[in-house]
């Protein structure tokens, strides 16, 4: 049970993302599935729109001449019983002011109310007056499409409201009819008007189509569609553009009101319904991986920030730990020193010499330590300054290696120093600065050498800067952890070190060091054969003030890495 909580402590982090990330996975796959049931539901919405069209043009076409039928055909009655059918006339006149309706080849009219087989007139446009028309294949088609209404009319049979009626028994005279009834329901008369068939096919059906498409359609869809108009034997009376693809491909319906034995075909290429499916699902995938991957950024960004902030407050937490730890060593050992001095346990002068020495040394330890947390502080504040003057560089490495020694002796360490050939030009330093920085890299050398105690310290000029190298024959360090020794509170995470105390600040307070002097700190290492830090600081080229204050301390460290050898 205890292994589970530590298991769940240390891995909080991962659990809560995969706990965010499965359902977002399983949305994801939802959404997909969605999409592609969307793709096939719109090819079939194509399908049925094409369809859809066909019944809008017609039922434009039955408005259109139900309207005009409405119109035209409403005559009273009362024309017929009281010998007054002439008004018809100034009422097609009126309706039309003075032109010929649109669409209609003939109107005409049937009075029952004075002949058994009725008194046949026919509307003159142009002299707006109603003539006997004269036999005619026109004329025979007015009597067989009143045949009807005649018999009606002569059986006095009664009509409930028989409203307008569609009349083709002869394609080529189709007519529209509404047959006129009195107050006892007795058919008087029939109001009868003959359609224009070059009308409907070369004006009224092209403005309908071309109305239609639009709304229905978008324009790149128009651009491919073809509207296709057969007369009964399949002949083509109207086609929007050549036809280039077969009827099976093609939506079909026939005429609902007039021209019933006429049918509307609407074709559009076999590929165009699956086309228009697949760019949009196309989009529609599209949108949805951008969203996943704005989605998947955010929870990344958050998990590697909480995961930052984890590792930071681990960190933090070593750190107070190790610091406790380096606090309380040389306090120890100067109480016990101390401690030895009151009670004059001393034999000879010597031992005297010997503790100071080693009070002074686990002081300058501990004053060492404090620096760097101070400094630390400091540099995380935007604090810190640095005091450059004209200085020797060879007296800092020096009187550090001198201060450094005395707290070597107990340990068995010594330092191999390697110092140039001739004497260094002085440079703009802030000595205390590079003072610390080369006691911590001696501190980190003393920390890693393991059974090899000798630490080599070298100094030379290179052709435009002063080189101040490190090298100790430790344990060396991965290549993958090269790139981070730098940064705040990392400490090198194997085996070889885990029981190494340090408060991980030592080397990120170097390379701030190098960075404010404007040099370069480069780290030579590999595990098993040791590590050289060095340290290059510019030679400088002109005389003046150098300025005293360090860059922000969140600015990049100028380091780098060199391979081992």
């Amino acid at each position: 049970m205890a292994r589970i909580k530590e298991f769940l402590k240390r891995h909080t982090l991962w659990l809560g993302f995969l706990a965010v990330l499965a359902p977002l996975l399983l949305l994801l796959l939802l959404q997909f599935e969605w999409l592609a049931r969307l793709k096939e539901v719109s090819a079939k919405y194509h399908q049925a729109s094409l369809h859809n069209y066909l019944e809008v043009v017609g039922k434009e076409v039955k408005y259109y001449y139900y309207s005009q039928a409405e119109r035209a055909l409403n005559i009273p009655a009362s024309w017929f019983s009281r010998e007054q059918i002439e008004k018809a006339a100034q009422h097609w006149k009126k309706t039309w002011k003075g032109g010929e309706p649109e669409g209609i080849r003939r109107l005409f009219l049937v009075d029952f109310t004075r002949i058994a087989y009725g008194n046949y007139w026919v509307y003159d446009p142009v002299k707006h007056r109603l003539i006997v028309p004269p036999a005619s294949d026109e004329s025979l088609a007015m009597i067989v499409a009143c045949t009807r209404w005649q018999l009606t009319a002569f059986q006095s049979a009664r009509v409930e409201s028989p409203g307008v009626t569609v009349d083709e028994q002869n394609p080529d005279y189709r007519m529209l009819l509404n047959p006129i009834t009195d107050d006892d329901s007795h058919v008087v008369g029939v109001a009868g008007m003959i359609l224009d068939e070059e009308f409907f096919k070369s004006t009224l059906l092209p403005s309908i189509i071309d109305e239609s498409l639009p709304a229905f359609f978008p324009q790149r869809a128009v651009e491919d569609l073809a509207v296709t108009v057969r007369d009964a034997r399949g002949r083509i009376v109207l086609a929007t553009r050549e036809e280039t693809h077969e009827q099976d491909d093609a939506a079909r319906t026939q005429m609902p009101y007039v021209f019933k034995d006429w049918s509307l075909w609407l074709h559009s290429p076999p590929s165009m319904p699956q086309q228009l499916a697949q760019e949009n699902f196309a989009t529609n995938v599209s949108l949805l991986v951008v969203l996943a991957i704005a989605l998947l950024g955010g929870i990344g960004l958050a998990f590697h920030a909480a995961n930052r902030a984890m590792k930071l407050s681990e960190m933090k937490s070593d750190f107070v730990s190790n610091v406790s730890h380096e606090l309380r060593t040389p306090l120890a050992s100067i109480r016990v020193f101390a401690e030895l001095l009151r009670l004059g346990r001393l034999r000879s002068p010597d031992k005297s010499r010997e503790y100071g020495e080693y009070i002074e040394a686990e002081s300058r330890r501990l004053t060492g330590l404090i620096n760097n947390i101070l400094d630390f502080s400091r540099i995380e504040s935007g604090q810190k300054t640095y005091r450059f003057v004209q200085g020797d560089v060879g007296e800092v490495v020096g009187t550090t290696l001198k201060t450094f020694e005395v707290r070597l002796k107990p340990s068995g360490f010594h330092i191999r120093y390697e110092g140039p050939e001739h004497p260094l030009p002085r440079i703009s330093i802030d000595p205390d600065a590079i003072a610390q920085a080369i006691h911590n890299l001696l501190d980190n050398a003393v920390k890693y050498s393991g059974d090899a105690p000798e630490i080599i310290v070298r100094l030379a000029r290179e052709t435009d800067s002063i080189l101040i190298a490190v090298s100790d024959h430790g344990i060396g360090i991965p290549r993958s952890e090269q790139s981070r020794i730098f940064d705040r509170f990392h400490r090198v995470g194997t085996g070889l070190v885990h029981n190494v105390k340090g408060s991980g600040l030592g080397l990120s307070i170097v390379a701030h060091v190098v960075q404010a002097h404007r040099g370069r700190i480069t780290v030579n290492s590999e595990p098993g054969n040791g590590s050289t830090f060095t340290i290059r600081l510019p030679l400088e080229r002109v005389s003046g003030t150098v300025p005293a204050a360090t860059e922000a301390a969140a600015q990049t460290p100028d380091v780098g890495l060199e391979s081992g050898t």
